[in-house]
């Protein structure tokens, strides 16, 4: 399961994002819409095709153009088709089913390492 997070607000949750060139994109049935509205801005990918963004409101702040997503994608990029990626400070994380971050077991191993010392 991975969550998108801005300004400590779950954005979107899902178990079936779709990684592409280091993003997760969540199934737009995911977001939770009331921390969405359309932006104005564009840009284009040249294997993906154009993208169109969202503005994010969390508790009256704002974070311009901080998610984006293909309404008519290229054939090579379909499988995204309307799936929502995020930049400008909302972080991805995985979480496990009772909804606490999944910890990496190295990461965790180095911690009670270091705290012996």
């Amino acid at each position: 399961m991975y969550q998108a997070i801005w300004n400590d607000v779950v954005l979107a949750e899902s178990e079936e994002t779709i990684r592409v060139e280091g993003n997760h994109y969540f199934p737009p049935t995911s977001l939770i819409s009331v921390h969405f509205s359309k932006a104005s801005l564009t840009s284009q990918c040249a294997w993906k095709g154009t993208a169109q963004y969202y503005t994010l409101s969390v508790d009256g702040q704002k974070n311009a153009n901080a998610a984006w997503y293909y309404p008519d994608p290229t054939s090579a990029a379909e499988n995204i088709r309307n799936y929502v990626a995020f930049s400008n400070g909302v972080r991805v994380v995985a979480v496990q089913e009772n909804g606490e971050p999944r910890v990496n077991p190295f990461v965790a191993l180095c911690r009670r390492v270091m705290t012996r010392r």
